[in-house]
């Protein structure tokens, strides 16, 4: 049933690095807001939190980054294959229906 929905989208294979790529950003910015919170706050106990949390996003970050790596999703120490890459993902999405 999923092929048939990722074919009426004009999406094909594409779905689960869409996904992934969407759950990486997210990660990120996550990754991102516990840091600057953690720089704001006023209680060792709050800050002792904020700590854990930003240490369990970064670990989730990284599991993510590997699994996309691990799929050829995601080339973060080589640019030009990641540029190459986006603009073959840009070409797929103008052509979606």
């Amino acid at each position: 049933m999923t092929g048939i929905l990722q074919s009426l989208a004009g999406m094909g294979g594409l779905t689960d690095q869409v996904i992934a790529m969407d759950l990486l950003i997210s990660a990120k910015s996550g990754v991102r807001n516990y840091a600057m919170a953690l720089t704001e706050t006023g209680t060792p106990e709050i800050k002792a939190t904020l700590t854990k949390q930003l240490e369990e996003a970064i670990d989730l970050h990284e599991k993510i980054s590997l699994y996309m790596i691990e799929r050829g999703w995601y080339h973060p120490w080589n640019i030009a294959e990641q540029i190459e890459l986006d603009q073959q993902n840009i070409q797929t999405a103008l052509h979606l229906p």
